[in-house]
């Protein structure tokens, strides 16, 4: 009866799952998918193919019911682990009009914060671009926090997120890309959270260590993730013409 207990703290509900990329990450670090909310058909056949065994909700996160989420899950409010996902990054994007939570788009992260306030799971991880965090001067990351600390009675007792974010790149955790994304964690139970030290740095800098001891290593390259694969055939029309984008994207807006 404990570890049946003890797996159900461990598990997570998973919004805007996409093909369900974060969901492998929170695999690997021990939680267990209860259920996934993806509006996308070629996701949803995709989260179906990989895991078949966890449900799927396919619609409009607009239209979904906490409640419905829970059931579908076997789940009751405080019982999940996480709420985790990325909603449409698109409306902060500095690719994109920046629409922010003018645009429905960019309110889906309101949503996000309904399903945690909801269900009450122990924390949360919501993954965004890291435009969000200064879009209209910080309006949608203050809402956000403001929405997401605000208190929550549930069966007379009051419960109240502690929440911290910080921009990340991957590049500084191994992945061979410099990818910038804002996290925003928070959890009811009143433990400090600390983002990770990065372990990976500019080759100048390998010579450091970090606030652990540990020696800080260069950063991997694209060679040392596929260097070993064969000839690639030649770029879409599509990808060319992105690629084309990206030099003054970079002069514009630093990255």
């Amino acid at each position: 009866m404990a570890k049946a207990a003890n797996d159900r703290r461990m598990r997570v509900i998973s919004l805007f799952s996409g093909a369900g990329g974060l969901d492998i990450g929170f695999h690997d670090a021990g939680f267990e998918t209860a259920v996934m909310v993806e509006r996308d058909p070629a996701c949803c056949r995709t989260l179906r193919t990989n895991m078949p065994d966890t449900p799927v909700i396919e619609g409009d996160i607009n239209e979904i019911t906490t409640d419905m989420i829970l059931e579908t899950g076997h789940l009751k409010p405080l019982e999940a682990a996480l709420v985790i996902g990325g909603p449409p990054c698109q409306s902060f994007s500095l690719a994109g009009k920046r629409m922010g939570l003018d645009d429905p788009r960019g309110r889906l992260v309101l949503e996000f914060i309904r399903v945690v306030r909801e269900a009450l799971p122990v924390g949360f991880v919501m993954e965004n671009v890291r435009g969000l965090a200064n879009w209209e001067h910080g309006r949608a990351l203050e809402a956000i926090l403001e929405e997401a600390t605000q208190p929550v009675n549930y069966r007379e007792h009051t419960y109240r997120y502690e929440v911290k974010y910080q921009v990340l790149n991957s590049a500084a955790y191994g992945a061979p890309q410099f990818r910038e994304r804002i996290f925003i964690v928070g959890n009811r139970v009143h433990v400090p959270f600390e983002f990770p030290v990065p372990t990976h740095g500019d080759v100048k800098s390998t010579t450091k260590v970090d606030l652990f001891g540990h020696k800080v290593q260069p950063y991997m390259t694209v060679w040392d993730a596929i260097g070993n694969l064969p000839p690639a055939t030649p770029p879409s029309e599509t990808a060319l013409r992105v690629a084309g984008t990206i030099k003054e994207r970079i002069e514009k807006h630093g990255y």
